[in-house]
């Protein structure tokens, strides 16, 4: 099962995940100064507005900000909220999951996969000698870069699947950028319209200001999948926006 799972990674697997998204080689873009940090606040809370927070998104959301306010000494409502931290392997296998199907059926596979397997040694042999258990949560430990560079060791572990692990289950300041945020961000002239994802990664993560990453892009991805302005190039969306003055992305750019 495992190992059916790694196959794909919404095709950018081929390249090495450290080496993509590595961003301390420079701006792709560097005379595009945008976004600014005030037009992604605007985007965010144009957005929220809109939407609300994804709820799908609001445990990964209080555990961030438990840690800031523990990083902080502060002792805040957010700070001793109970949800439980996912182990870095079960936040990897869902993201792997909903890469490959939708998103019910990859919770439901999930469930069924846990249920079967509650420890995931028990899913296939496990060589002991390199980490001496199956677990990844010395990852926890490392760098971004670190963590980049293990996780490019995994076959079929590409930079989207990386950024996500980085920013949902290790708590750190990433952008990841699923084909959601890739159509919308060309259309709001954030990239070239020739701009590719890796690209897109690197400047995205670049200028994007970190206080804003984590609600921005989960409300970005599902601005994407109910907006039927925003997924021109995207498959037909779930649910639309009840019409097309209701798109507040349309403020910010040719978006039609």
């Amino acid at each position: 099962m495992l190992k059916r799972l790694l196959q794909d990674d919404d095709g950018d697997s081929k390249s090495p995940a450290g080496k993509n998204l590595t961003i301390d080689g420079g701006d792709p873009y560097p005379e595009l100064l945008r976004p600014t940090s005030d037009e992604c606040r605007e985007v965010r809370d144009a957005l929220l507005s809109l939407h609300g927070f994804p709820p799908e998104f609001a445990s990964y959301r209080r555990l961030r900000l438990r840690t800031i306010s523990a990083v902080d000494g502060q002792d805040t409502e957010c700070s001793v909220k109970s949800d439980k931290e996912e182990s870095v392997l079960d936040g990897l296998v869902k993201i792997l999951l909903s890469q490959n199907t939708t998103e019910a059926n990859s919770q439901r596979a999930f469930a069924s996969l846990k249920a079967e397997f509650p420890r995931w040694k028990m899913v296939c042999g496990v060589d002991m000698n390199e980490r001496g258990r199956l677990c990844l949560e010395y990852l926890r430990g490392l760098s971004v870069q670190e963590v980049k560079t293990e996780l490019s060791h995994f076959k079929g572990i590409g930079p989207k699947t990386v950024s996500c692990v980085l920013m949902f289950n290790l708590q750190h300041n990433d952008f990841p950028v699923d084909t959601h945020v890739f159509e919308i961000a060309k259309a709001l002239g954030w990239v070239p319209k020739t701009a590719d994802r890796n690209r897109t990664y690197v400047h995205l993560n670049r200028r994007i200001p970190d206080e804003l990453k984590f609600d921005l892009n989960c409300l970005l991805y599902t601005h994407g999948k109910l907006c039927s302005n925003c997924k021109k190039n995207v498959a037909k969306p779930k649910a639309k926006v009840a019409s097309s003055d209701d798109c507040p992305l349309l403020g910010f750019s040719g978006l039609v």
